[in-house]
């Protein structure tokens, strides 16, 4: 075996262990029990504990069903094991998907709500000048908000 396949498979173990200590932060979160999470989500308690630890990589289809069983988005899990690429989104998204105070669900509902409201603005600035394309407004940084006080 050359580097690059044995560099290849220690990423994919090392994604397998992300998402069962992801897994596992999550059920803890939600003060859920691994055996509560086993039922919920049809899988036995070793298979999950082998998951969480670690030791077993789950499907995409397992992952869907252990989402369930946690009350988060199957999503969220198949980003964390690299299933899916993370969503685009910029600072604000990214701040909401740091946050280790917020549950997944809490994160989805706050991100639904910032995109909604980004394309209402879009819409609306579209409609008031159509044809025109609209300049692109520079962010501002905590020093301007500061001028402002």
């Amino acid at each position: 075996m050359d580097d690059n396949e044995g560099s290849a498979i220690d990423k994919v173990a090392d994604l397998g262990r992300g998402i069962g200590e992801y897994i596992k932060q999550q059920r803890n979160t939600a003060e859920i029990s691994l055996r509560q999470l086993a039922r919920l989500a049809g899988v036995s308690n070793p298979y999950l504990s082998q998951i969480e630890r670690g030791l077993r990589k789950p499907s995409a289809e397992i992952l869907q069903q252990i989402a369930k069983g946690l009350r988060i988005s199957a999503e969220a899990l198949y980003v964390q094991a690299g299933i899916l690429d993370r969503p685009a989104g910029g600072p604000v998204a990214d701040a909401v998907r740091a946050d280790r105070d917020l549950t997944e669900r809490q994160k989805q509902v706050l991100l639904d709500v910032y995109e909604s409201f980004r394309r209402e603005n879009a819409a609306r600035a579209d409609s008031a000048n159509p044809g025109e394309t609209q300049p692109e407004v520079e962010p501002r940084s905590d020093d301007d908000f500061a001028e402002d006080r």
